[in-house]
């Protein structure tokens, strides 16, 4: 079960509170941040806020001034007397916005990786539309597991994050049907190439590592995919790409309240 630090809710139009509403199901966008360290600091901040404002505009909400409303919002809740190690989730739909931290859990070495049939309703966008997923997840430790989504016998990406397969030193990723988070678009700046391509359950067998990116688990190796009997074979491009992590990790600059 999640551990919240706090859970707020305010009306979009005069920012006024209201009781707490986590906005799952309803027809809005969120985004998940990794807040951490004392002073406070939000890896990839200006690109979540940047892709959060255009999404909420093609679900419709263009609000005046939202983008500085979602800031004072933040900038309110936000302490620098606490040390952070949390996931700041800021969720939207036309009259509510609603912001929540929670513990951040980081991924032990022997993951296993779910597979379910599920795909995410329009999985290009970052939409609210997660009460699926949830149900799974709420049932796993998510330290030690998370969900893979399956569609037409292709696999996705997961339930918090995306998905890089490796097979003879080359890193492939799915063509579509997938939201490209912010900590994907860091490692796909980083690798030379990285191929699309359909990944089917059938030919999982063949990757030597699948590795999971994104907000709330940073990078963490799948050990077992224990469905189809899959053990990964070794470590080495995890263990390149968490170097590139950790020097993100080492720049980013505290918050500046705006």
């Amino acid at each position: 079960m999640a551990i919240y630090l706090l859970k707020r809710s305010y009306q979009l139009k005069n920012l006024r509170e209201v009781a707490f509403k986590d906005l799952w199901g309803d027809h809005g966008i969120f985004t998940t941040m990794w807040i951490f360290g004392k002073p406070p600091k939000i890896l990839f901040f200006e690109n979540h806020i940047k892709n959060l404002i255009k999404s909420l505009e093609i679900y419709g909400v263009k609000k005046k001034y939202l983008r500085k409303k979602i800031l004072k919002i933040i900038n309110e809740n936000l302490s620098k007397k606490i040390k952070y190690n949390h996931l700041l989730r800021v969720a939207l739909n036309k009259n509510v916005i609603s912001i929540s931290f929670r513990k951040r859990v980081s991924p032990k070495s022997n993951f296993d990786l779910k597979l379910v049939k599920l795909r995410r309703e329009k999985p290009q966008y970052k939409n609210l539309k997660y009460k699926k997923i949830l149900k799974h997840l709420s049932k796993m430790d998510n330290s030690k597991s998370d969900i893979g989504l399956v569609y037409k016998k292709m696999i996705l990406e997961t339930g918090t994050s995306n998905l890089l397969f490796i097979k003879h030193d080359k890193i492939y990723t799915p063509t579509k049907g997938y939201y490209e988070g912010n900590t994907f678009k860091f490692f796909k700046s980083k690798i030379k190439k990285v191929i699309k391509k359909d990944i089917f359950v059938k030919d999982l067998k063949t990757y030597d590592e699948i590795l999971l990116v994104g907000s709330g688990k940073g990078i963490a190796s799948i050990k077992t995919i224990k469905q189809i009997d899959w053990k990964r074979k070794n470590l080495k491009k995890f263990k390149v790409l968490s170097k590139y992590y950790k020097s993100i990790i080492n720049k980013c600059r505290p918050y500046s309240y705006k």
